[in-house]
């Protein structure tokens, strides 16, 4: 979805707003996540992916045509590029939160895989031919609840 805009000034008006926007829902889904809540997801959710994609296209064709914005006034411009900024970090923030959910959920999971793997192979005995007996029906996965 490309921004319709008349002129330079509409347009930087307008990726003002979007960047607004778009920074505040990524600041409240790093908020929800730090918080151990979902991230953010219906309609807001939406809203989020919809304008990152708008803000990414619209990128692409303000890097593609700088003449875009070129002449509008300078203190959009300036305004503009401190949103951008603040946009940013608070991606900065996101990314950080989620790789910290990724490590969490990443441990948890190797965790359970060593446990199932200990519980089947743990006590085996010994066969009548002198070598490890198979393991006798289904081994259950047991999850300590304090883990």
């Amino acid at each position: 979805m490309a921004l319709l805009a008349e002129d330079p000034a509409d347009r930087v008006e307008q990726m003002l707003l979007l960047t607004d926007r778009l920074a505040s829902l990524i600041e409240e889904e790093t908020r929800r996540i730090e918080a151990r809540l979902p991230p953010l997801d219906g309609a807001e959710g939406e809203e989020k992916n919809r304008l990152a994609n708008a803000y990414r296209l619209e990128l692409a064709r303000i890097k593609h045509d700088r003449a875009m914005i070129e002449s509008a006034p300078p203190t959009s411009l300036a305004a503009l590029k401190v949103r951008t900024a603040r946009l940013q970090d608070a991606l900065a923030a996101h990314e950080t939160a989620l790789g910290a959910v990724k490590f969490v959920a990443e441990g948890l999971v190797q965790a359970m895989a060593e446990d199932v793997a200990r519980q089947r192979n743990g006590a085996r005995n010994y066969g009548a031919g002198g070598g490890l007996a198979a393991p006798t029906g289904p081994s259950p996965a047991v999850l300590d609840k304090s883990a």
